[in-house]
Parts: C-alpha cells; sequence; structure tokens
C-alpha cells in the first residue's frame, strides 16, 4: 500500500494533495501532515482527494480528526473533489453532510 501526499501552504491556506491508499498503514502519514498542516496555517485547510484510489475506516477517522482538529482551532477544513472511493466511504460512514465538500479548490 503506497501513499504520496503533497503539501503546499502559505499563511491562509494550507492545500494537501493526497495519492493512492489511504489505510491502516498509511492514514499515520496523512494524520502528520494534516496536524502539521493545521498548526502552520491561519485559516484555511483543504484536503485534495481526487487520486485516492481506495480509502479505509482508518482514512475516515483521519479525516474526522482533522475536522475536529479544525473547529478547535477556529479554522475551516474542506474536502476537495473527493474520488468515487472516498465518496463511497464517506457515505457508508454517512459523513457527507458532516464534511464540507468542495469539487475544486478554485
Amino acid at each position: 500500500m503506497s501513499i504520496e501526499i503533497k503539501i503546499n501552504n502559505d499563511e491562509q491556506v494550507c492545500k494537501i494533495e493526497v495519492i493512492g491508499q489511504v489505510d491502516l498503514y498509511t492514514s499515520p502519514e496523512l494524520r502528520k501532515a494534516i496536524l502539521s498542516g493545521m498548526d502552520k496555517v491561519n485559516k484555511k485547510m483543504l484536503v485534495e482527494l481526487s487520486n485516492v484510489e481506495y480509502m479505509d475506516s482508518s482514512g475516515v477517522a483521519t479525516l474526522v480528526e482533522g475536522l475536529r482538529s479544525a473547529m478547535k482551532h477556529k479554522k475551516e477544513f474542506y474536502l476537495v473533489s473527493p474520488s468515487p472511493a472516498v465518496r463511497k466511504v464517506l457515505n457508508l460512514a454517512r459523513l457527507e453532510s458532516v464534511f464540507t465538500i468542495l469539487e475544486s479548490d478554485s
């Protein structure tokens, strides 16, 4: 299982692009990227998920943790362009309405 995480941030926005599979083995890497990005950004976190081939419940838990952290620090947290695989697991967990989902980051 592999994951690639690209981080692009400035003072206002942190964009994390996730490529590959988010599962029990790779979700700690995503968690680390989200939480460290949260410390650096003043306003908004975008998690780009269009290139995620597979996500399991540990990936969902990581996204929920990111959302909670953003709420705690009064920052915005968005999922951007979730792939069909991500949408499916969010739907199964009944979390599509919990997250703010954007179709693009522009």
